[in-house]
């Protein structure tokens, strides 16, 4: 069932401040980004600073998440365009000033002698960022792997396992669409069967969600691909339980957290699970182009590189990152990305995506006609939420908030989820979210205008 009203009392008290209109907290917002705030440290040009900074400013994460002064400060780390309200940032977020300038240091660096400056005395360094990303998400350095973005990592898990004709593969409807084409590419090729299921919309009854999965075993189930957070709605899927469940019956299950990573708080050794495919450049804000590919270490003798790798480095996960002459500079400059993410805070950055949903989820849900495809409720979503409008075609509103609004936003065509995606970002404004929501009730009072 959609959800239809707030579920807390903390959403409900937010839904009724936003009808008192503009106060202190939305001049805040709107000012702190343009011109940063007082009684906080101007920003340093570099991530070191910039984290140390913010790392010292008291409050819990959920005492910060509407503080306006705060994320004004965050805000000014970005050199996004104002003329416009980025509300994709689920498919590709910019980066920090100094994560970019630090990726610009490290390019100019290469060119000087490539062969040289770039081989033998940046690739290097890639070991120190390595390091840094395992700690971070608690597992092993020798069990991560670089690649460009998340659908990389995937296919090299999902073309990786040996697979016979008649073969089957277990997914879900609302698995991302370049996934499904991996596995319809190796039905063709190769004769395997992908089976999917379907899970609610909202989803919030995980013991349902691993039931469904299981319910689609056969005997000839080989693999489950599934996402920890579904890109079409933001939903949050039990990984544990999933991989737990796929364990029992001796099937692996291959994880897209393509939305997860760096948006809210877990660790990777937490999941349990034997591999984990992720883009960098959402929600850690690294350079575009980045992703990372965790295989636990006794998986990755069974997984086949997408690009040959010698038989010696069948042990290795650097057998994953064999695809030729590459970039350093995009690889190094996730350093300066990881370090802003550490200076926010994990869990204070959860905080304020969720802040930023129910901000303008909250007001549109007044209306009868609006109806979320993704729960407000805590633990099963984050930043990214999914809004249906009853009684306006999906497309033709999306096309007319950007046409007339130049607010960019993702329509959703899935049977199963019609809707805008929505996703702000930690330099949102709440003035952003507002002119989103007040278009959006311009429509529903006077009809998309037509052609």
């Amino acid at each position: 069932m959609k959800t239809t009203r707030p579920a807390t009392a903390r959403a409900n008290a937010a839904g009724s401040a936003l009808r008192r209109g503009p106060d202190r907290r939305h001049f805040l917002g709107s000012a702190a980004a343009a011109l940063g705030a007082a009684g906080l440290p101007a920003f340093s040009a570099g991530a070191t600073e910039i984290a140390r900074d913010l790392s010292r400013h008291p409050g819990s994460p959920s005492d910060t998440a509407d503080d306006e002064a705060f994320w004004g400060e965050v805000a000014r780390a970005f050199t996004v365009d104002r003329t416009l309200v980025n509300l994709n940032n689920g498919g590709v977020s910019p980066s920090p000033s100094f994560v970019q300038d630090a990726m610009t240091r490290h390019l100019a660096f290469s060119n000087q002698a490539p062969t040289y400056t770039m081989w033998q005395v940046l690739e290097p360094q890639r070991e120190g960022v390595r390091d840094r990303m395992a700690r971070e998400w608690g597992v092993d350095s020798e069990e991560i792997a670089f690649t460009r973005n998340a659908s990389e990592g995937l296919q090299i898990c999902q073309f990786g396992y040996d697979l016979q004709p008649g073969d089957e593969v277990l997914t879900t409807t609302q698995d991302y669409g370049r996934m499904l084409t991996t596995f319809r590419q190796r039905e063709r090729r190769e004769g395997i069967v992908m089976r999917q299921i379907r899970v609610p919309v909202p989803a919030e009854d995980p013991a349902e969600v691993v039931r469904r999965f299981e319910e689609g075993i056969t005997p000839r189930t080989r693999l489950i691909l599934m996402c920890h957070m579904i890109n079409l709605t933001g939903q949050i899927l039990p990984v544990r339980e999933i991989v737990e469940m796929g364990r029992r019956h001796d099937i692996p299950v291959i994880v897209d957290g393509a939305h997860a990573l760096a948006h809210f708080p877990f660790r990777l050794s937490d999941l349990g699970c034997d591999n984990y495919s992720t883009s960098l450049h959402k929600w850690l804000f690294a350079p575009h182009g980045t992703g990372l590919l965790f295989v636990r270490r006794r998986e990755i003798p069974n997984i086949w590189p997408l690009m040959a790798a010698p038989d010696r480095m069948n042990d290795d996960i650097r057998k994953y990152e064999e695809i030729g002459t590459h970039p350093a500079a995009n690889y190094l400059a996730i350093g300066e990305a990881l370090t802003f993410h550490q200076g926010i805070g994990a869990e204070r950055k959860a905080e304020r995506l969720r802040y930023l949903r129910d901000h303008w989820a909250n007001r549109l849900l007044e209306n009868d006609r609006v109806s979320l495809n993704t729960s407000l409720k805590p633990g099963f979503a984050c930043g990214i939420a999914n809004v249906h409008v009853e009684g306006l075609d999906t497309a033709e509103l999306s096309g007319w908030l950007w046409r007339e609004h130049r607010i960019i936003n993702v329509p959703i065509g899935h049977e199963e989820c019609t809707g805008l995606r929505i996703s702000p970002s930690v330099y949102t404004t709440l003035e952003e979210l507002d002119r989103f929501a007040e278009a959006v009730e311009w429509a529903i009072r006077h009809g998309l205008p037509t052609a």
